[in-house]
């Protein structure tokens, strides 16, 4: 009879998504992921193997659940100008929250490791890549709709817009000050004039 596992690993996943994420992954210890997930760690050996790909099934995880979902749900619920000033909104309203700031998982990961781990940084990269092609497609359909002048250009906008979006989730991270974060979240919005 197989072995089978006497845990979630969807939920043990995501728990461990949510320590690397707050933490980051040399600070994230084993114990802290036996302890946050409530899985010993054989157990968590034998489902991911070590380590480091229980934090690239994370990271993963969060580029799927979290990146993804929130560029999906805004694409389909606004208009193109109103869900990249969403998008936006969303960094400067968490880093308000006290307690809650954690930044965007994918660019802790950049500063932390994608320069060192090749596989991190194409999953990195990949995720960059995917969010500038969403502002990219957000300007196109803004134009086409009158929402932005005909003058914007797509991709060298988009290409902005991925900068100040960074730039933005890094300072919420150091200077989580929200008079600040707003304006570069407005700053960024003036591109599409």
């Amino acid at each position: 009879m197989p072995w089978e596992k006497q845990f979630d690993v969807e939920a043990a996943l995501d728990k461990s998504m949510q320590a690397f994420w707050a933490r980051g992954y040399e600070a994230t210890s084993m114990q802290d992921l036996v302890d946050c997930t409530g899985v010993n760690r054989g157990s968590l050996y034998a489902t991911y193997g070590d380590k480091r790909a229980l934090f690239l099934a994370a990271l993963r995880r969060y580029d799927d659940t979290m990146r993804k979902g929130l560029l999906s749900e805004l694409e389909s619920r606004f208009g193109p100008r109103q869900a990249i000033r969403q998008l936006f909104q969303a960094f400067v309203e968490q880093a308000a929250v006290d307690g809650q700031n954690r930044g965007c998982f994918l660019t802790n990961t950049a500063l932390e490791l994608a320069a060192h781990d090749p596989e991190i940084g194409r999953i990195v990269a990949q995720a960059q890549v995917e969010m500038e092609a969403f502002f990219a497609r957000m300007i196109r359909k803004g134009k086409k709709l009158g929402e932005m002048s005909s003058s914007v250009k797509p991709a060298a906008t988009a290409q902005g817009l991925l900068a100040a979006l960074l730039g933005l989730v890094v300072l919420s991270r150091s200077r989580p000050d929200r008079p600040l974060l707003q304006n570069v979240a407005d700053q960024a919005m003036k591109r599409l004039d």
